[in-house]
Parts: C-alpha cells; sequence; structure tokens
C-alpha cells in the first residue's frame, strides 16, 4: 500500500530497551478533500530513510499495516494497529487546476435549461 501528502512532522530516532530497538515517526497530512494527518512508524534500519527529507516535502511512503493483540491483567483482550513504512520518495505536489471563469460570452449565448 502507498500513502502520498506532505511531510508535516519527522520525529527524532527513539532507542528503546537494551536490545536497542530503534524507532522514528512522520507524520504526513494527505491531500484530498478533507485532509488527515497520518502517524507512519519507521522502524530500525528504515529510521534512517528519513534523514533525506524535510518538514513541507511531498512524499509518497510504501507502508504495511500491523495489528497486534494484548490480554490486559484484567483478562480484556485489545487489538492494536499500527502503520509502519518501508520506502519514502519525495514526489512534486500536483498542481490543482483552478476553475477560471469565461470571460467571452456573447449575450445571444444561452443554455437549454428550462430554468
Amino acid at each position: 500500500m502507498e500513502v502520498q501528502g506532505k511531510a508535516k512532522e519527522i520525529g527524532e530516532t527513539q532507542t528503546f530497551g537494551s536490545n536497542g530497538f530503534r524507532k522514528r515517526e512522520l507524520v504526513i497530512t494527505t491531500e484530498e478533500q478533507y485532509p488527515q494527518s497520518i502517524l507512519i512508524e519507521f522502524v530500525q534500519d528504515k529510521c534512517d530513510l528519513l534523514n533525506s527529507f524535510q518538514v513541507g516535502q511531498g512524499v509518497k511512503v510504501s507502508i504495511n499495516l500491523r495489528g497486534r493483540e494484548w490480554v490486559n491483567p484484567q483478562g480484556e483482550t485489545k487489538y492494536f494497529n499500527s502503520i509502519q513504512g518501508w520506502r519514502i520518495e519525495g514526489v512534486e505536489s500536483e498542481q490543482v487546476q483552478q476553475f477560471q471563469p469565461t470571460t467571452d460570452l456573447k449575450e445571444q449565448d444561452h443554455d437549454d435549461l428550462p430554468f
């Protein structure tokens, strides 16, 4: 799967535990009618992929959806989802063509609409 938008935030690499697990977060804002801010995690050696990108840059990210099950101490089962990036590339923002009203209408031009 892929998601495309502008880089809104690029986090620093975080290291967890004695095993050196690394994670870095990227937030992108999609460019659609209702823009969405989406958090994407890059883990381990994929953290370094973000080094050459800047906030505000257009990006296309290849992602995997991850899900996991967890049983809390009370015996309740909970489910968690995450989005993990594994490839990222820069893209140019597509120019959205604005509607331009015509200026060469003549008085005798009319439409056939009944209202």
